[in-house]
């Protein structure tokens, strides 16, 4: 027998509750006493030592019949800080209209109350349910869906197919939904130098030309033209660095950051040593951290699966992209195949960040079409 969830609330009750990232405590709280009653085992576990605390992580699951297909929601509860400048406080839904107002309003507490939704209404004999939701996303990222995955291995309950609720509609709900994300790595440069005074350079060495120099050379690279799925991949620099207070002193260091997002044509590894080499002949030194690899959800099976419910619900088939920032999609992909769908992005992580009421109904029918095929097979 199924139930039903006021999605709505739901929402406010998740957006009434802070938690900047990494996120803890009550707002996973009202999460566990939404699924409970569904008949969720809700497991819940803190994991690292992230720079602002331990990261909250939530697994819960729902058995169907021995042998029946494993369909998981994924997500994440914590939000980015709200910043000034709101018309009402951040965290105290405001219901305007047809607008919902509140920090993670779209970004994605409203998806996730509408995946509970979504999961009262589908039977529990149809299959196995999850949840996997973290309270790292908007942070590093290293202790949240990471860990999450290692608790799913180890307790052997590997989905199917997942579908994480990230806002990837553009419009109207509906329009987009993403088969993939490009990869990220940062790399951060430094020259050393030699200070002296600036009269006499004979005595020092300047690291500042070796670093522009560097700088011009990266910022020359085309990395490749594209794909049939993905946009170029792109390289960004985002920071120069010299803090040298004096006007007649030549600095002994010189500091720059570089991003770079790429497509399936190239690895994080490889990305890094070709940078690496580089900076190794300007005199460099060079420190990658890569936050994650390309990936592709080939068109098929899920995503028709995906753009029929959508259709059904909305008129609209939505285009397949790869385009945006990186996702926990990157990480569940070492998992089973997975797609991002969700509500219209166009006010996360701004001021005044708000949902559209009747959207959250609509996207709770969706989710549960998309649950109920994927468990279908």
């Amino acid at each position: 027998m199924t139930q039903a969830v006021d999605v709505a609330a739901l929402t406010e009750a998740l957006i009434a509750c802070p938690s900047v990232t990494p996120a803890t405590g009550a707002v996973f709280d009202v999460l566990e006493q939404a699924l409970a009653p569904l008949g969720f085992e809700v497991r819940r576990f803190r994991d690292g030592a992230a720079p602002d605390g331990p990261v909250e992580n939530l697994f819960a699951i729902r058995r169907g019949p021995p042998g029946s297909r494993h369909f998981a929601f994924a997500g994440h509860l914590d939000v980015v800080p709200p910043g000034e400048g709101w018309t009402a406080a951040p965290f105290v839904p405001e219901r305007r209209g047809e607008l919902l107002y509140g920090r993670g309003a779209v970004d994605m507490k409203g998806a996730i109350a509408a995946m509970v939704g979504a999961a009262a209404q589908v039977p529990a004999n149809a299959g196995t349910l999850s949840f996997v939701i973290t309270g790292d996303e908007e942070g590093a990222a290293r202790f949240g869906t990471v860990a999450l995955i290692e608790h799913m291995r180890a307790a052997g309950e590997i989905p199917d197919l997942c579908l994480v609720g990230e806002p990837s509609s553009a419009q109207r709900l509906g329009d987009t939904m993403k088969i993939g994300r490009r990869g990220s790595v940062n790399v951060w440069l430094t020259v050393e130098g030699r200070e002296g005074h600036v009269a006499y350079p004979h005595l020092a060495d300047n690291p500042a030309p070796r670093l522009v120099a560097l700088l011009a050379e990266l910022d020359a690279l085309q990395l490749d033209a594209g794909t049939e799925w993905f946009q170029a991949s792109n390289l960004e620099i985002t920071d120069i660095a010299i803090g040298n207070p004096a006007t007649n002193v030549i600095p002994p260091r010189a500091t720059a950051r570089i991003s770079i997002r790429f497509n399936a044509l190239h690895s994080g590894a490889e990305l890094a040593a070709r940078v690496e080499a580089i900076a190794a002949r300007h005199g460099a030194s060079a420190r990658a951290v890569i936050s994650g690899e390309a990936f592709l959800t080939p068109p098929g099976a899920f995503s028709e699966l995906v753009a029929a419910a959508v259709e059904a619900e909305t008129g609209l088939v939505p285009q397949a992209s790869t385009t945006g920032g990186t996702s926990d999609a990157r990480f569940l992909k070492e998992l089973c195949p997975v797609i991002e769908f969700g509500l219209c992005n166009a006010t996360m992580h701004k001021r005044d960040e708000a949902v559209a009421l009747p959207d959250l109904e609509v996207l709770a029918r969706i989710y549960r079409r998309v649950a109920e095929g994927g468990l279908r097979g």
